[in-house]
């Protein structure tokens, strides 16, 4: 199995629901920015609206960090659009919504589920230059937690900018880093 970690995300273009608008979302979008890819299984289910509304309730964190946060499921755009009219957690969401009914992200990430024809619960995390920095997939009965997400991305935004720095765990910004070297080993 290879890993799609430093990967390049693929070109795409795909439709998305967002602030009661249709639009098309390409890898174009996404240059210059961080973004996350939040990959779930289907609208209209029961774990996923937890999700969705956890990371809404974040969204606006993201933001002020830069990043992008994109939802994707093998949905098409009317359906996300039908599931934020009727549902009073999806209405709280700000971030586009990506419709992949023919499964070229879900596949390009690792996360279809071909039997099925829907994801894994994957989480990416992309850097300005298209680059994946963190992967996480898991099965569909484990629900994710925004919070968690948002202290992955400060890391991964204070690494690519402190090059010899690492963030040890349960690191926060503003907490000590380590720098790796021959004097370290063996210290921790």
């Amino acid at each position: 199995m290879n890993t799609l970690i430093n990967s390049k995300i693929p070109d795409f273009k795909v439709q998305a629901f967002h602030q009661a608008e249709f639009r098309t979302v390409t890898q174009d979008d996404l240059k210059g920015k961080w973004s996350v890819f939040f990959f779930y299984p289907a609208d209209f289910t029961f774990v996923c609206p937890t999700e969705l509304g956890d990371m809404a309730d974040r969204y606006e964190d993201f933001k002020k960090m830069g990043v992008e946060v994109y939802s994707v499921s093998t949905d098409t755009h009317f359906v996300h659009k039908a599931w934020h009219d009727t549902s009073e957690t999806i209405k709280k969401i700000n971030y586009p919504m990506i419709a992949d009914p023919t499964g070229v992200l879900t596949r390009a990430f690792g996360v279809h589920i071909e039997d099925q024809g829907i994801s894994y619960r994957g989480t990416f995390v992309i850097d300005p230059e298209g680059r994946i920095k963190i992967a996480e997939i898991h099965d569909n009965g484990i629900g994710r937690n925004a919070d968690e997400l948002l202290r992955k991305v400060q890391a991964a935004q204070f690494v690519a900018t402190h090059p010899g720095e690492v963030c040890p765990a349960k690191w926060k910004p503003g907490a000590q880093t380590l720098k790796p070297g021959i004097n370290l080993v063996g210290k921790i």
